[in-house]
């Protein structure tokens, strides 16, 4: 596995070597030892699959209690995954990376504790996977306005046209109003 720095060290792109024939193809898609040296030393302890249609974002999300860690990747077609630095002690607090994560490509983004975390599938559908550092606790989620001015998200909307969300995140916080770690 290849280990690739983003803008925010934190937060890392990892690159499967993938072995592959006309048959099909392989890939190591986790290791505990490479992830907790060239990541960070975490259990993963919930794992979380979604599929999603072409123009929807989900996010930005964050929990201010069982705050998760996410290793995220994509199975099927394509999304912008984003992760916003909420961690207001942080030399990029209130920044943003923004990576395409796909079938094609295979990777991953670790995004740590701390972060906000949204994607927008770009793709006619995506199904989408990812372990969590803890339990998914409603009562303390978090929803970041995904269109906030003062972060600035450039995200690829297609042909311009709004995203489709949730309810939750059509009510999204501006960063201004955010909790922060």
């Amino acid at each position: 596995m290849k280990f690739i720095e983003t803008a925010i060290p934190d937060v890392k792109i990892i690159e499967p070597k993938v072995f592959g024939d006309e048959r099909g193809f392989f890939m190591e898609t986790f290791r505990t030892e490479l992830f907790n040296r060239h990541c960070a030393e975490r259990v993963f302890v919930q794992e979380n699959h979604s599929k999603s249609s072409h123009g929807i974002l989900r996010g930005l999300h964050y929990q201010t209690a069982n705050t998760q860690g996410k290793l995220v990747r994509v199975t099927r077609g394509e999304v912008f995954d984003v992760a916003v630095d909420m961690r207001k002690n942080s030399a990029t607090f209130g920044q943003w990376v923004g990576v395409y994560l796909s079938e094609e490509n295979k990777r991953q983004l670790w995004v740590p504790e701390g972060f906000a975390h949204g994607f927008y599938v770009t793709s006619k559908e995506a199904e989408f996977v990812y372990k969590c550092t803890d339990v998914y606790n409603p009562s303390v989620e978090v929803s970041l306005k995904w269109d906030d001015p003062t972060v600035n998200i450039q995200w690829p909307l297609v042909d311009g046209k709004l995203p489709s969300l949730s309810a939750k995140d059509e009510a999204g916080l501006a960063f201004a109003d955010a909790p922060t770690f």
